[in-house]
């Protein structure tokens, strides 16, 4: 009854820790885009025409990708420990400080860690609260489009051509006044042809 092993109640977080393959999913695929991202850096990049522009392409995708590797790994880490949601965004702050913390050290000393160390944790849970928010808004938005689709295929109408679209799908009444118009070109051509054969 009074022990001290009794599990204090759930407190509406995800305790379950994350599976491997999300974990993963969610280390290498950021990584990437950000690699990717550095790439297009280093596109726009005014060091490019002294330096190369392969060097600084290939440069500025190595460093967003192992930036984004230690931050996204160690907030994997964090979240691990805690056996929170990745979700939480308090695994973000701890997270971008420590990543800021240990790059900032390597790159700029002491003052450099502490510095990079708050840095990272406003950008990094900051940019988290924006996935987070644009994820939500995202799966809002496919869901009223889901509904919509639904909704017009049991109508009939599940494919309703826009306004301002130049080609229209005509009723009867239309293709029969555009058959009969297309006639009256016929005939028109007809007689044109004709008239050139007689004065020739």
């Amino acid at each position: 009854m009074g022990s001290g092993n009794e599990e204090a109640p759930d407190s509406g977080l995800n305790n379950s820790p994350p599976s491997p393959s999300s974990s993963h999913g969610r280390i290498v695929i950021p990584t990437l885009l950000a690699g990717v991202a550095g790439a297009g850096a280093g596109l726009i990049s005014k060091h490019r025409k002294t330096l190369g522009l392969a060097y600084v392409c290939s440069s500025y995708a190595a460093n967003f990708a192992i930036v984004t590797g230690c931050y996204c790994g160690a907030r994997e880490l964090v979240t691990a420990t805690r056996k929170t949601g990745p979700d939480d965004l308090w695994n973000s702050a701890a997270a971008g400080f420590g990543t800021g913390a240990l790059l900032g050290r390597l790159q700029g000393g002491q003052l450099g860690a502490i510095r990079y160390s708050v840095i990272f944790a406003v950008a990094g849970t900051t940019a988290d609260f924006a996935i987070l928010k644009l994820k939500d808004a995202l799966k809002d938005h496919t869901k009223t489009i889901y509904q919509d689709i639904e909704n017009s295929k049991k109508s009939g109408t599940w494919l309703k051509l826009p306004e301002w679209f130049p080609i229209r799908v005509l009723d009867e009444e239309a293709l029969a006044a555009k058959r009969a118009q297309e006639e009256q070109f016929r005939e028109q051509r007809a007689r044109i042809r004709n008239l050139r054969e007689e004065e020739s």
